[in-house]
């Protein structure tokens, strides 16, 4: 049987709302050791994602800044100012191969797992699909010491 991307799945989600400073993200990210903030709106509905990249190379600064200019970050915009509006998302039920070929088509580190009513359940990111590639290998590995002993 296929695996599906609800076992994988990170289900724990931090979200933000659209206007959340952009600074209180980047801390929020930090605090929280994530690279991904869905954004979601009054209702939890998803409405966007922002990510690290975003934040530590804002392409919606008008000037670029010299090398070795550290960016300074500050509330006066809000994540729904910059936030990524057109989001790909995966569902729980969604197998792992339908999800990888998603997220690379795409050119996304991870994606807001959504479940059938079109709920943001989750994220599926690299570090998860890295897991289930080692668990692929492991039991192989396994099943291969079985063959091999019988």
């Amino acid at each position: 049987m296929p695996t599906k991307v609800s076992e994988y799945m990170t289900a724990k989600v931090i979200s933000a709302t659209a206007d959340t400073g952009l600074r209180e993200a980047f801390f929020l990210m930090k605090d929280e050791d994530i690279r991904h903030l869905p954004i979601i709106d009054n209702q939890g509905d998803l409405i966007g994602i922002i990510s690290d990249r975003e934040l530590r190379r804002p392409n919606w600064v008008d000037e670029s800044p010299d090398i070795g200019h550290e960016y300074q970050l500050s509330d006066d915009l809000n994540v729904g100012d910059v936030m990524i509006k057109d989001v790909i998302s995966v569902r729980t039920n969604d197998t792992l191969t339908k999800a990888i070929s998603i997220i690379l088509e795409h050119n996304v580190g991870a994606a807001p797992v959504l479940n059938k009513a079109g709920e943001l359940v989750g994220m599926l990111s690299a570090i998860d699909l890295l897991q289930a590639f080692q668990d692929t290998l492991e039991s192989q590995r396994s099943n291969k010491k079985k063959k091999s002993a019988a």
